[in-house]
């Protein structure tokens, strides 16, 4: 017996230490009509995604972000490498009843409405009739879409089929949740709605993963990016260590007056000033981006000067 208990207390520990997400030399080639290589969409990438934590998959248009999607969803076979979601193969059905997905354009039904569109999902998941009304409700409710719940989203604005579009993600109360650009079509409040519901994820303590060109926007979310171009991992890490400016740091004044500001450290003591805040300087997820993509397409296929491999697996 205690042999048991101590083998299922293994098992737990490792299930909770164990990535939602796991690229091992993941690579995706397309062939043309004679087999020829045409396209390698996805060359050797290794990625880590941990539980709980929000992930962003960033890169130009073309840098193989949706093909890395639809290989960890399975709508793709790899070429070679693999990709593991919660442990098993990501071509492994079963993994998808935990799974949510919303796309980047989301395929609904138009002529149904926000209750009878989230009522149709869940029969997919085969929930019972009275799960489906609770969750529906429920997500309506959450998408602040309870004033057009009856509409049909033909008459919906793009905003609010995103919306509409994120509740369908969730309506099975997924662990993992896939965003392809989700703030697409929303105006400032709308996208602010989306970010607040995104770290509430977070904090029910979803895993979620979201690709957007909106770089602050994943300034704002994302615990740790991965940054891909031309198919290739160029930078992944923490952004709090990938943002870090070495060898400057920030410092914030209270009660210095402007003829104080000539020479500053002598006038913080001449002038009794106060370092109400002080920390290491930081640059912004754009600044980031755009350096790499110029490092990379002035030394195609080497990886970015700088980037840190030691921060992958951190959370």
């Amino acid at each position: 017996m205690a042999t048991d208990v101590a083998s299922e207390t293994a098992a737990t520990e490792s299930t909770a230490t164990q990535p939602v997400i796991e690229t091992q030399s993941l690579t995706k080639v397309f062939r043309d009509f004679w087999g020829r290589e045409k396209v390698r969409a996805v060359k050797a990438l290794d990625l880590k995604v941990q539980p709980g934590e929000i992930f962003g998959l960033l890169g130009p248009n073309g840098s193989g972000k949706s093909t890395t999607i639809k290989l960890i969803l399975g709508l793709l076979f790899p070429t070679s490498g693999r990709a593991l979601v919660f442990g098993k193969d990501a071509t492994d059905a079963r993994k998808n009843d935990r799974i949510g997905y919303l796309p980047e354009e989301s395929y609904l039904y138009k002529f149904l409405n926000a209750e009878e569109t989230l009522d149709f999902y869940g029969r997919l998941f085969n929930m019972p009739a009275a799960e489906r009304r609770r969750r529906t409700n429920e997500l309506i409710d959450m998408v602040k879409l309870n004033w057009a719940r009856r509409r049909p989203l033909r008459e919906y604005s793009k905003g609010m089929t995103r919306r509409i579009g994120l509740a369908q993600a969730l309506i099975n109360d997924p662990d993992l949740v896939l965003l392809d650009e989700p703030t697409t079509g929303l105006d400032p409040l709308g996208t602010d709605d989306m970010k607040e519901m995104i770290l509430e994820l977070k904090a029910r303590g979803k895993t979620v993963v979201m690709c957007s060109h909106l770089l602050p926007d994943i300034q704002d979310v994302c615990d740790r990016v991965a940054i891909l171009y031309n198919g290739e991992l160029k930078e992944q890490g923490r952004l709090s260590d990938l943002l870090t400016v070495k060898d400057e740091i920030d410092v914030r004044l209270r009660a210095l007056p402007p003829e104080g500001r000539k020479e500053l450290d002598a006038l913080v003591a001449k002038y009794g000033s106060e370092v109400v805040h002080e920390s290491q300087a930081t640059s912004t997820l754009k600044d980031l981006f755009m350096r790499i993509v110029r490092e990379s397409e002035a030394r195609p296929g080497k990886r970015a000067p700088g980037a840190s491999s030691s921060s992958s697996d951190s959370h």
